[in-house]
């Protein structure tokens, strides 16, 4: 399935109507924000140069740093105090990087799923192409916004796949959400997620979504995931979000929809995006552990990282209790 264009616009995989002003007038209208707080907290300690195998750091927000078969891989960097096209306004960042963008590894591949302000920062992107140079791999007009940087950017259809040598491949897959970076270009460049495959396995970053057929097309095209990396956040009042956003309890069902061995949940934390408080996601994902460990029987392995945490990912789901849900800060 390629992505369809009409008008020049992308489109889902399910049409949805996009919010118009009276939607928008009654969401500023009925806000009902939660509590959120600064949190300083020290970075994480220096990446290994290189993983063998398969190990995720968890940086903050959609990045995740995936050292995977000899790989390091940066997924939507952001590095940057906000997440807005200047610095002086915008969501600001409220939890520091987990790894201080000095003690990064050489970076050998970006993926950047869509180009909303929070998952591409052309901030970070300049400095990954001055200090690391990185291949960049991204959806279908994105590489517009990064044509002034000397950086090698590659666009990429729905399923359409990029060998990165040694057996190891690419994937950009659908998504359930939009695009834009102004008033005026909605959805003219393409989103979606990366599947990275290996002898390691494969990582499925979910970039932003909402819930969809896709997971399972996931699965089927490329296989039940070794590493689901999706995200909590961003999810409230639901009649507005659940559009292009999960909630946690929609993460969940994607990660058995996916088959995933084990998730780990990003997009939470970092920006205030939307109305719930900034523990609700990992709050609301325990309960839902827990209700579906009732009705399995099992606990799935969907794990909250600390920013900075390094995580070595187990070819085979251990045995959960409900502390794997980690708490924060």
């Amino acid at each position: 399935m390629s992505a369809r264009r009409i008008g020049g616009r992308f489109q889902n995989p399910i049409a949805t109507v996009s919010p118009g002003p009276r939607h928008i007038v009654r969401y500023l209208r009925e806000r009902d924000a939660r509590p959120w707080r600064r949190v300083d907290a020290a970075p994480g300690p220096k990446p290994a140069e290189r993983v063998d195998d398969l190990r995720v750091t968890f940086v903050g927000h959609a990045t995740v740093l995936i050292q995977q078969d000899g790989l390091n891989v940066l997924t939507d960097p952001v590095w940057s105090e906000r997440a807005s096209p200047v610095q002086l306004a915008g969501p600001r960042r409220m939890r520091p990087p987990g790894i201080r963008f000095e003690d990064l590894p050489p970076i050998d591949l970006v993926l950047l799923s869509h180009d909303h302000y929070d998952h591409l920062d052309q901030g970070t992107m300049a400095r990954l192409a001055s200090t690391h140079r990185p291949r960049v791999l991204t959806g279908l007009g994105v590489a517009r916004h990064l044509r002034h940087l000397d950086l090698a950017v590659e666009e990429l259809d729905w399923w359409q796949s990029v060998d990165l040598g040694g057996g190891r491949r690419a994937t950009f897959t659908p998504a359930q959400h939009f695009s834009g970076r102004t008033p005026f270009d909605r959805n003219t460049t393409l989103w979606g997620g990366l599947a990275l495959s290996g002898p390691a396995g494969t990582t499925f970053f979910a970039g932003d979504t909402a819930k969809g057929p896709h997971f399972a097309e996931v699965r089927a095209r490329l296989g039940a995931p070794r590493v689901a990396l999706l995200p909590i956040g961003a999810y409230l009042p639901s009649w507005f979000m659940s559009p292009v956003h999960v909630s946690p309890a929609e993460a969940l069902d994607a990660h058995h929809e996916l088959g995933a061995t084990s998730s780990v949940a990003i997009h939470f934390g970092t920006f205030r995006l939307s109305d719930e408080g900034q523990d609700d996601p990992q709050d609301d994902l325990a309960r839902a552990l827990d209700l579906d460990a009732e009705a399995r029987g099992a606990r799935a392995d969907f794990r909250v990282l600390a920013e900075g945490e390094a995580w070595d990912v187990p070819r085979h789901a251990g045995a959960r209790d409900r502390e794997s849900v980690r708490e924060r800060a």
